[in-house]
């Protein structure tokens, strides 16, 4: 019975919040997120990232490991994907990768793997959401550019958190107070705005495709697990850790993804980008009870 109310606490929060968000966009159609944006791209991701990596009790060995074996879990999605785009006679494969490629390790994740393990367990999703961030910088922009944008990195703010992050994990350095608790303050306002922005994308991204959206979605919420499983098997893996790898694993395709390819790609990409964000992230709602059931059950 502790483990179903575990899973009760875990999960409620993160869900009721999107249903805030799902409500005022619901409400108001109007509603301008552009400032929740601006502000997790430019204060608040940055500021998780530093917080969740650095006061956490992280390790740069552990940040190194999960960040590789994540990074093995992203050239096993790019494979899926490509499999599932190839069989769904996809014209353009490379443009609608980056949904299979960069699930939502941040929106969703980080919020699930912190209620689910604690501090602990949110230095190691950072890990692997630190990771994701990059690849939408770079591999997200190649990916729907068709060709690779260096300045895109250069300006992005989250950048940066990551490298003066692995800078303080690497020589062992005490990180301020003040910082640690201003990082604290913008981690947690940034959790609740992004999630509720979440909601608020759901009311208004349109599924256009809903065959195409629907098997797209499969290869992302539901071969997600099974990759993660089997990494941590191959591995050895034990503990909470390898709870969050799971987790990370299972999440959805990142709002994240539509962004980039509103700015990079053609409306017909676009639109099937958003539609698999959408399917994928209403499919996760049955699939993550599952895997965070799992994961508590088995890597605790």
């Amino acid at each position: 019975m502790d483990i179903y109310l575990k899973l009760f606490e875990v999960l409620f929060p993160v869900f009721f919040v999107v249903g805030i968000g799902y409500y005022l966009g619901k409400k108001n159609p109007k509603i301008d997120t552009t400032f929740i944006t601006n502000f997790a791209a430019n204060v608040g991701t940055p500021a998780m990232i530093i917080y969740a990596l650095t006061s956490t009790g992280t390790t740069f060995e552990i940040f190194r490991d999960y960040f590789w074996y994540y990074f093995i879990a992203i050239i096993i999605f790019t494979l899926i994907g490509t499999v599932f785009l190839f069989f769904l006679n996809t014209t353009d494969i490379i443009r609608e990768l980056p949904p299979f490629v960069m699930p939502n390790t941040g929106n969703m994740g980080l919020p699930i793997c912190l209620f689910a393990y604690g501090s602990q367990g949110l230095g190691v999703a950072a890990a692997i959401s630190a990771l994701i961030i990059l690849c939408h910088f770079t591999l997200g922009v190649f990916l729907a550019d068709r060709k690779f944008n260096f300045n895109v990195i250069l300006k992005s703010p989250p950048f940066y958190a990551i490298i003066i992050s692995v800078i303080i994990l690497y020589f062992k350095i005490k990180t301020p107070v003040f910082i640690e608790n201003t990082t604290f303050l913008l981690m947690y306002a940034t959790i609740f705005l992004i999630l509720m922005s979440l909601g608020i994308a759901l009311t208004r991204f349109k599924v256009f495709s809903f065959k195409k959206a629907l098997i797209s979605s499969i290869g992302r919420v539901i071969a997600g697990p099974i990759v993660g499983y089997l990494l941590i098997r191959y591995f050895n893996l034990t503990g909470f850790a390898a709870g969050v790898l799971l987790i990370q694993c299972s999440m959805p395709s990142a709002v994240l993804n539509y962004l980039v390819a509103s700015i990079y790609s053609p409306k017909k990409i676009v639109d099937s980008v958003a539609s698999t964000i959408v399917v994928s992230t209403i499919m996760s709602f049955l699939t993550i009870p599952l895997v965070v059931f799992f994961a508590l059950k088995y890597f605790n």
